[in-house]
C-alpha cells in the first residue's frame, strides 16, 4: 500500500491518488491535495491543518479525531467517512458531501457547510456553535447531543432530523449572510434567531408570508383521498390523482397500506382539516371506518364515501358504521357513491362528486356565518288579581 513522508507540509500533491495509503499521524499542514484521490486512506491523527483539499475524494476514509482547522474541503466527496472527534474549526465544507460520514465528536465550530450533503451523517455530540448550515440539506441527519448555538440555517433542508433533549438549538440564524441579502426583498432587514431548525422553516414562511399563501391554496384546492389501495385498489388512486390533477386540484393522498405504525388518526385529523374536501374509498373498510368516525365529526367539510358494487350490492351491505356517520352528520357527510367499474367513477367525477361538494362547501360556509340567535321568554302575562276588600 502507498505511504507519505511522516512530513509533508507545504508539498503539492495535486490530483495525487494516494488510495488506501497509512498517513497515521502524518504532518499535512497546508499541503494541496486537491483533486486527490484519498480515498479509504488512514489518516487518523494526521494534522492537515490549512490543506487544501478541494474537491478530494475521501470515501471511507479514516481522518478520526484528524486535525483539519482552516482546511479546504470544498467540494470534496466523503461519503462514509470517519471524522470522529476530529478538529474541523472554521473549515470550509461548502457543498461537501458527507452521505453517512461518522462526525461523532467533531469540533466544527466556525466551520463553512454551506450546500453541503449532510444525509445519513451523524453528528452525535459534535460541536457546530457558530457553523453554516445555509443551504445545507439534512435529511435522517443524526444530532443527538449536538451544539447548534449561533448556526446559520437560512435555506436549509431539515427532514427527519433527529434531536434530544440534549441537542443546543438556541439562536439558530435563519436570515442570510449579507452577501445575499441584497438579491432578495427586505424581509431581513434585522437578525432573526429561533430555538429549533424545525421552527426555522416555519419563521422564515411566516416572514415571507408564503405560509398563508399556501394554506389558502390547499384549503381552495386540496382533496384529501383516504382508502386502502392494496387488492387492485392502488387504480382507483392513480385514476383519481390524474383525474383531480387535470382538473386544477391539488390531491393529498394518504394510503394506510404504506405505514407501519397503527396509530396515525392525528395525521388523517391534521390533513383533513387543510383539505376542501374529502375522497374515502370504503370498498375496503378496514381502518377507515375508524379513521372516518375521528374525523367527520370534527370537520365541516364534505366527506364523499366511495364505494366499488356489483348487481348483488345493496345498502345493507354498506358496514353499519358508515350509515351512523351519515345519520349524524349528513350535513357535510354525502351519501356513499355506489360505482360499478372505475372508468364509471371518473366518467361522473364532475357530476357526481366535485359539483356536489363544491354546492355542499357553499352551504356550509354560509353556515359557519350564521349569527347564533337568542330565545326569548313569550309566555302570556297574566292580569293582575284584583286587591281583596
Amino acid at each position: 500500500m502507498p505511504t507519505c513522508a511522516a512530513d509533508a507540509s507545504d508539498a503539492d500533491l495535486q490530483r495525487v491518488n494516494l488510495t488506501d495509503a497509512k498517513l497515521y499521524k502524518a504532518i499535512l499542514q497546508r499541503t494541496n491535495l486537491s483533486d486527490a484521490n484519498l480515498s479509504r486512506i488512514d489518516a487518523s491523527q494526521a494534522d492537515l491543518c490549512g490543506a487544501n483539499l478541494r474537491m478530494a475524494n475521501l470515501s471511507d476514509a479514516n481522518l478520526t479525531g484528524a486535525h483539519l482547522r482552516n482546511a479546504n474541503l470544498t467540494a470534496a466527496v466523503m461519503h462514509g467517512a470517519k471524522l470522529g472527534g476530529a478538529d474541523l474549526t472554521n473549515a470550509c465544507l461548502a457543498e461537501a458531501t458527507l452521505y453517512g460520514a461518522d462526525l461523532r465528536g467533531a469540533i466544527l465550530r466556525g466551520a463553512n457547510l454551506r450546500g453541503a450533503t449532510l444525509r445519513e451523517t451523524d453528528f452525535q455530540g459534535a460541536d457546530l456553535r457558530g457553523a453554516s448550515l445555509q443551504e445545507a440539506a439534512l435529511i435522517h441527519t443524526n444530532l443527538k447531543g449536538a451544539k447548534l448555538s449561533g448556526c446559520r440555517i437560512y435555506g436549509t433542508a431539515v427532514w427527519h432530523v433527529l434531536v434530544d433533549d440534549t441537542t443546543q438549538q438556541n439562536d439558530l440564524l435563519i436570515t442570510p449572510e449579507e452577501s445575499d441579502r441584497a438579491l432578495m426583498a427586505s424581509a431581513y432587514d434585522t437578525r432573526v434567531t429561533v430555538e429549533s431548525l424545525e421552527m426555522g422553516q416555519l419563521v422564515h414562511l411566516l416572514l415571507r408570508d408564503k405560509i398563508r399563501t399556501m394554506l389558502e391554496t390547499v384549503g381552495q384546492k386540496g382533496v384529501l383521498l383516504l382508502g386502502r389501495f392494496s387488492d387492485g385498489r392502488i387504480q382507483v388512486l392513480e385514476r383519481l390523482k390524474h383525474a383531480l390533477r387535470e382538473r386544477k386540484w391539488i390531491p393529498i393522498v394518504f394510503d394506510f397500506d404504506k405505514l407501519e405504525k397503527s396509530d396515525f388518526t392525528e395525521t388523517v385529523r391534521t390533513l383533513a382539516g387543510l383539505s376542501h374536501f374529502v375522497i374515502a374509498d370504503i370498498t375496503s373498510p378496514r381502518s377507515i371506518g375508524l379513521e372516518l368516525q375521528a374525523t367527520v365529526p370534527e370537520f365541516m367539510i364534505p366527506f364523499v364515501p366511495i364505494i366499488e358494487v356489483d348487481d348483488d350490492t345493496s345498502p345493507e351491505d354498506v358496514p353499519a358504521m358508515f350509515g351512523d356517520l351519515w345519520l349524524k352528520h349528513r350535513e357535510w357527510m354525502l351519501e356513499p357513491l355506489a360505482y360499478r367499474s372505475l372508468d364509471e367513477l371518473i366518467a361522473s367525477l364532475d357530476d357526481q362528486i366535485i359539483n356536489p361538494t363544491e354546492a355542499r362547501f357553499r352551504e356550509l360556509v354560509a353556515r359557519k356565518g350564521e349569527k347564533m340567535p337568542l330565545r326569548r321568554i313569550t309566555a302570556p302575562v297574566r292580569a293582575a288579581t284584583p286587591p281583596r276588600d
